[in-house]
């Protein structure tokens, strides 16, 4: 070995003295924010980073951050570095609708997409022992004779499933009222009652009573949504045009990064959640819960979530035309 060997070698490991092995990503466990509190979103999102773990070999703990219609949860996670530590799991209010409400300040292309999550549809439900109609259809010829008459919940008012129905009654020029809730079995427990007509019932809560109400209406044209909904009658079933389609009128998740995320932990994770996604067991234990998996990865994120925002859009009108009816009966 020649002097100028020796002397870059010895540039070489003096260099490294002092300086720490980097080490691999990941490293330490990994968390996923969920804009939710207890229930079958925080099974859901817990199957799925179990699944992503086992791939990254290291811990994925969700972090339920129920409040603000998912603003809560979506703050909390921007306050994190963008180091790949750090999921967001995107739930379609906080990152489509809480926008259009010009209640958040970010839109859906603020962030990075991993893979999209699942879908969970919601329904319309009425009395087992209803007289007044049989079918949903028959439901709004009744609504339409009657303006103002109907009761119903959404939950929440200007929540996604508010937005879904009142643009399914604005379709059929039914005007009714919306009375808020603070929880769906509430609401439920009033319909059984005959204070309330109708309700909305998530997949969840239908899969702990399926008998607790009639299912009239599934809210959404997937197959996979009616069969959760043990193959009740579907948008897809009658004969009119609602506007609502493809996952604008369900409720999804589709997990983010932030933007300055470095690329190589965005596709340690985009794999992760992609091989996670694709297996059958944790298909399986998504689909018992009553939610969909779902194939998209980050590829189709912008064409999907576009179209589910302008969708939205016009749901949130429909919000003003529902208020406007009412006041106009009064």
């Amino acid at each position: 070995m020649n002097f100028k060997s020796i002397f870059a070698a010895s540039v070489l490991a003096t260099s490294l003295i002092g300086v720490p092995a980097m080490a691999e990503y990941p490293d330490r466990t990994i968390e996923s924010i969920l804009p939710a509190g207890a229930g079958p979103a925080l099974s859901v999102s817990q199957i799925i980073a179990d699944a992503m773990g086992k791939e990254l070999g290291v811990p994925m703990t969700v972090l339920a951050t129920p409040g603000a219609g998912g603003i809560k949860a979506f703050q909390t996670a921007l306050q994190k570095p963008g180091d790949g530590y750090t999921i967001i799991d995107g739930y379609v209010a906080p990152l489509v609708l809480q926008p259009i409400l010009k209640k958040a300040e970010w839109n859906f292309d603020d962030f990075i997409p991993l893979h999209a999550a699942a879908s969970n549809a919601f329904a319309i439900g009425w009395r087992t022992d209803e007289t007044r109609w049989s079918n949903f259809e028959e439901m709004m010829a009744w609504g339409k004779a009657n303006p103002g008459k109907l009761r119903y919940s959404s939950g929440q008012r200007n929540n996604l499933p508010h937005l879904v129905m009142a643009k399914v009654l604005q379709s059929y020029q039914v005007v009714a009222q919306n009375v808020p809730y603070k929880s769906p079995p509430a609401a439920n427990n009033d319909v059984k009652s005959g204070i309330l007509d109708f309700a909305f019932v998530n997949v969840g809560n239908y899969k702990q009573d399926p008998d607790a109400l009639k299912i009239g209406l599934v809210l959404s044209e997937q197959a996979s949504a009616k069969a959760a909904f043990g193959g009740a009658p579907s948008i897809a079933d009658i004969d009119a045009d609602l506007g609502i389609s493809g996952l604008a009128p369900m409720g999804w998740d589709w997990w983010l990064v932030k933007k300055d995320t470095p690329p190589e932990r965005v596709e340690t994770l985009r794999a992760a959640m992609g091989k996670a996604m694709k297996d059958p067991d944790v298909r399986a234990k998504i689909e018992r819960i009553g939610f969909v998996p779902l194939d998209w990865d980050h590829t189709e994120y912008d064409k999907i979530v576009s179209g589910v925002r302008d969708q939205l859009s016009t749901m949130a009108d429909a919000i003003k035309w529902e208020e406007d009816a009412l006041k106009a009966l009064k």
